[in-house]
């Protein structure tokens, strides 16, 4: 089980947070402020609005409206077409960053739920571009994730994560992985050799969830279970000291019913 990895997501900390004191006049920016009132306005319009409609519309003279416009365009935010202003490309960057962003965070909720429910460190994550990337990590002071000692990306071979994800793809995938990150015994538990571990992934039903007892990190027992959205490889993993290993089964068990529902909030997350 790969550890969480230093600059990815944090646990989800539920803070509470005061109403923020609205700011005194003198320290806002006005230009600013009329700038994104006429991206709100253009954003408005999906088929474009002239200079003088968004000027009426947030309240600036049309002289204001046209220099603040220039400049939108100059920077990328506006683009402008027979007349006509539109987003650009920048503000588009910010809308699609945003969403990535509001996709990560019901991610980091869901596990957070299943972290409390179950009483596990909980992991999400996924086989993008060729490689095991752990989109997101749950976990607490009392129940802490595995430690990151040996590169998670190098040793698939090794944890129930990289394993599960391994075994959703084709053959010839799981080879040219392999050939990339050749398996090497980490724990005195790991598998010996690609071959050995080939003939193990072959024998993994797709749907079964996977597990592994100290083959990554000695003193640890853990679990995946499978996702596949489309071509897409994922899974949700959880962790537990090996003194614990007889909760294993029925922590698996509890996740992996939960996983229908869980679904949908997890297949968006492929995109993050």
């Amino acid at each position: 089980m790969p550890a969480r990895s230093r600059p990815a997501t944090p646990p989800t900390q539920r803070q509470a947070t005061a109403s923020p004191t609205p700011p005194h006049s003198s320290t806002l920016i006005g230009s600013v402020q009329r700038a994104m009132r006429l991206l709100e306005c253009v954003a408005e319009h999906q088929h474009g609005a002239p200079a003088k409609q968004l000027a009426r519309e947030a309240g600036l003279a049309l002289p204001t409206a046209y220099h603040l416009l220039r400049t939108l365009v100059h920077e990328g935010y506006l683009c402008r077409d027979k007349g006509l202003f539109f987003l650009g490309e920048a503000a588009e960057r910010l809308g699609s960053s945003g969403a990535r962003q509001k996709r990560r965070s019901t991610v980091a909720e869901t596990l957070a739920h299943w972290r409390d429910a179950i009483g596990v460190p909980v992991y999400y994550a996924m086989y993008r571009d060729g490689e095991i990337e752990v989109v997101c990590v749950s976990d607490s002071p009392g129940n802490p994730a595995v430690e990151e000692w040996a590169d998670f990306r190098e040793t698939g071979h090794a944890h129930a994560i990289g394993q599960c994800l391994l075994a959703q793809l084709d053959d010839d995938a799981r080879r040219d992985h392999l050939d990339r990150y050749p398996v090497q015994s980490i724990t005195p538990y790991t598998v010996r050799d690609s071959h050995s571990m080939l003939r193990r992934l072959e024998r993994m039903r797709r749907a079964e969830p996977v597990t592994e007892r100290q083959e990554y990190a000695l003193g640890t027992v853990c679990a995946a279970i499978p996702i596949t959205v489309g071509n897409s490889a994922a899974t949700m993993a959880i962790s537990l000291p090996a003194h614990q290993a007889d909760r294993l089964p029925a922590a698996t068990q509890q996740l992996q019913g939960a996983l229908a529902r869980l679904l949908g909030s997890l297949a968006i997350s492929i995109s993050i």
